[in-house]
């Protein structure tokens, strides 16, 4: 059972990937392979499947060196991010499996499924390194580290392009600033990169030197008629050459000129003026439309209070008035009755009289 294990492990990173092993050049991965050699085949697959089983796994490994190679999407070859994340994978699936505990054929059914995951995951992250992260310069010179999959050594790759990326036309008005930025998307993954220099380009191709240093960009803040003219961006590198070259054509327009929004409730000098006193003969100016909505609206709630208020009360006034005269006409017309009633003489029953009349 011995020497077959380490064929084993071999084949685990070797059927893989079609470039030889790659995640071999991850320290992590061939610890784990070890642990896995050591600590768990041992206990998790019987002596008697292993000839199946080696059987199996070089069978795979023969169908891994069979798979087509194209040029063109995949060259051997692939940057420390890409290595990392496909690693990671492996890690994390070969975790799975071993903290799983599985044993015997089952084991060996997780180990090729994982294997078969695995080799496309990494085909996929091949892939999209060509496609995006290997040379994805459009000009200037870019510096990638690349690791070469067949002996795990790591080379710096020079990606030339054309270093003249163009120029960009700049506005700016007068007693403004001026910022001339010259950072590219790819020139933070790009290595060995130094400094950003600024120069002013003169009419007769001679250059000045303006600011030096690791910003990308050159502030100029009140600028004047002065400042208008080509100016010239160069970032360097350790190699001979720069890395990138831009050109920007300032153009200095005229102060703006802006205009002044009074505040609210502040009258300008047109309504001062309007607000001197006028001959009887002069027409009113029409009051001003720019009064607060709100402002009128509590105006007119406030008045249309005071009115309804003042109606209330003459209401109730006259109600009160007119019940006190009505009393006041009562009592006149007892006291007036009485007052006649004693003037007259009091009047005999019809029968008193008969009774006298007899006697």
């Amino acid at each position: 059972m011995g020497p077959r294990l380490p064929l084993l492990v071999v084949a685990l990173a070797g059927c893989l990937l079609p470039a030889r092993g790659c995640v071999m050049c991850d320290s992590e991965v061939v610890e784990a392979l070890n642990s896995l050699e050591k600590d768990y085949l041992p206990g998790h697959l019987e002596p008697k499947h292993h000839k199946n089983v080696m059987k199996r796994v070089k069978q795979a490994v023969q169908d891994f060196k069979e798979l087509p190679f194209d040029e063109d999407s995949y060259m051997g070859v692939v940057d420390e991010p890409t290595l990392k994340k496909a690693s990671w994978s492996f890690l994390k699936d070969l975790k799975r499996i071993t903290d799983s505990d599985v044993k015997g054929e089952l084991f060996v059914k997780e180990l090729f499924w994982m294997l078969s995951l695995e080799k496309d995951n990494f085909a996929s992250y091949a892939a999209q390194f060509q496609k995006e992260a290997f040379c994805p310069n459009k000009c200037g010179m870019m510096l990638q580290t690349m690791i070469w999959c067949s002996n795990c050594e790591k080379q710096v790759h020079a990606c030339r392009k054309s270093s003249d990326c163009g120029e960009r036309k700049v506005k700016v008005h007068q007693m403004e600033d001026m910022i001339l930025d010259c950072h590219l998307n790819w020139h933070q993954v790009s290595q060995g990169l130094t400094d950003y220099s600024f120069y002013r380009v003169w009419g007769n191709n001679a250059e000045t030197l303006v600011s030096k240093g690791k910003e990308p960009t050159l502030t100029k803040t009140m600028v004047g008629p002065e400042d208008e003219g080509t100016y010239r961006c160069e970032l360097g590198t350790v190699k001979s050459g720069p890395a990138t070259v831009i050109h920007f054509h300032v153009t200095v327009l005229p102060k703006r000129i802006e205009e002044e929004i009074p505040l609210p409730g502040v009258p300008t000098q047109g309504e001062v003026t309007l607000a001197r006193p006028q001959s009887p003969t002069t027409l009113q100016s029409p009051p001003s439309l720019s009064l607060n909505p709100v402002k009128m609206l509590r105006g007119r709630l406030i008045g249309l209070l005071i009115w309804g208020s003042v109606v209330l009360i003459a209401c109730i006034a006259t109600v009160i008035i007119c019940l006190r005269s009505g009393k006041i006409l009562d009592s006149m017309k007892s006291w007036f009755g009485t007052v006649s009633g004693t003037a007259q003489q009091p009047q005999v029953p019809e029968e008193k009289a008969k009774k006298s009349r007899s006697k």
